[in-house]
């Protein structure tokens, strides 16, 4: 395999599509290409930069650097997005999550059952709302197992965190079946904005939703960011409260809450990438339907799957490989960017050891994380640039170990 071949690949020339692109042949001669970035954030911003200082203008001009009216602008934008009626922008994704668990009642006494293979911010956030973290195993396509859920449910069991992992969203309708009326569905999409389950966006399937808007999100800000997003006013109302020291009218404060509030800059940027989501999403999925074509098949490498009913917005592109670390050497020294998400599941983490989880307790969870290993993937990825990541890849998986 050189970086020569011709092959087939996905583009479009629709300046904002909203529908899957159509297969074109591409023939990559683009012999220059050598290192690849994991993410390539400039290529985005380029794309917004006035924008952006338009947003930093208003903010500057109204003096709303914290909360404020561009806050209110975003925050209605996104609700209309996402297809919910209340957004609640915040200082982070993960105290989005813990507001979000709080602002639905969650607390001591209360169990939540949390997938093993999941980024820390999500345990840690069931931690601190003083509820009691539960684990559950992972299906093969890496999102929580409804069957493991209800194997660890008990009648203490009042929420579950359905992590739309790596940009593909939960069987969150299978997660309701395991567990019944009575137990909240809590949504963790900070790594699927955009993406839908049956025609409903992420963020609107659950009673409550959480996203990070991190640099490196699908809608990143430039600094850190969250959000939860819901459809209750009540849950709403709760966490305006609980982000601003626990009170919605200043110096009046109704309960403990915490300082956690969404900045009118970062919600300028925000508001500037936004319109631009769906295509960048687009971009996304044309990059691994490209990589789906490199890679297929090619012995000791498994693609991803997209489950039936879900459109996938490819945040991360996560294929499995026998002798990971070893490969993930090869390519790191030939200058491809490369990461895991995630080298370890919760319970295998010291500050998680308290939960007296075994080792082979959750075997699909800890067989992944030895053979995950994430792709660049950013929109605007060259096919040049994912046929260098292909050849090095395949060299790496069939030298000897």
């Amino acid at each position: 395999m050189t970086a020569t071949t011709s092959r087939t690949a996905e583009q479009t020339s629709d300046p904002m599509p909203t529908t899957r692109s159509t297969p074109v042949t591409d023939t990559v001669t683009d012999l220059t290409v050598t290192a690849v970035p994991f993410v390539d954030l400039a290529l985005q911003n380029a794309q917004v930069a006035e924008a952006v200082a338009a947003g930093f203008e208003r903010v500057l001009s109204t003096n709303g650097f914290v909360l404020g009216p561009e806050v209110a602008r975003f925050e209605e934008a996104f609700a209309a997005y996402c297809g919910v009626s209340e957004v609640v922008g915040v200082g982070n994704g993960t105290d989005a999550l813990e507001i979000a668990l709080a602002s639905a009642g969650v607390g001591p006494g209360d169990e939540v059952i949390v997938p093993a293979n999941t980024f820390v911010a999500t345990a840690e956030a069931v931690v601190r709302v003083g509820a009691d973290l539960v684990l559950a195993d992972c299906d093969d396509d890496f999102l929580i197992s409804p069957a493991s859920v209800a194997d660890r449910a008990s009648r203490r069991t009042r929420a579950v965190i359905a992590v739309h992992l790596y940009g593909q969203v939960a069987p969150v309708e299978e997660l309701r079946d395991a567990l019944g009326a009575g137990v909240l569905v809590v949504e963790d999409a900070a790594q699927a904005q955009g993406a839908t389950r049956r025609g409903v966006r992420a963020g609107a399937l659950g009673d409550v939703a959480a996203t990070s808007f991190y640099p490196g999100k699908n809608l990143g800000a430039y600094g850190d960011a969250g959000a939860l997003m819901t459809s209750s006013a009540v849950v709403a109302d709760q966490a305006r409260a609980l982000r601003n020291h626990g009170g919605i009218v200043r110096y009046e404060h109704l309960e403990i809450g915490r300082n956690s509030r969404l900045d009118g800059l970062q919600a300028a940027v925000l508001s500037a990438k936004l319109p631009l989501l769906d295509r960048w999403n687009l971009e996304r999925r044309c990059a691994a339907e490209r990589y789906d074509e490199l890679l297929a098949g090619v012995v000791g490498i498994r693609t991803p799957r997209t489950l039936p009913g879900n459109e996938h917005v490819h945040h991360l592109y996560v294929v499995r490989v026998r002798d990971r670390d070893q490969v993930l050497d090869r390519l790191q020294d030939a200058g491809i960017g490369t990461g895991i998400h995630y080298p370890a599941p919760i319970h295998q983490m010291p500050a998680f050891a308290h939960l007296g989880y075994r080792k082979g307790e959750f075997p699909a969870a800890e067989r992944a994380s030895g053979e995950i290993l994430s792709l660049p993937m950013f929109p605007g990825i060259t096919a040049a640039q994912q046929e260098r990541v292909a050849d090095v890849l395949v060299e790496a998986v069939r030298w000897p170990s």
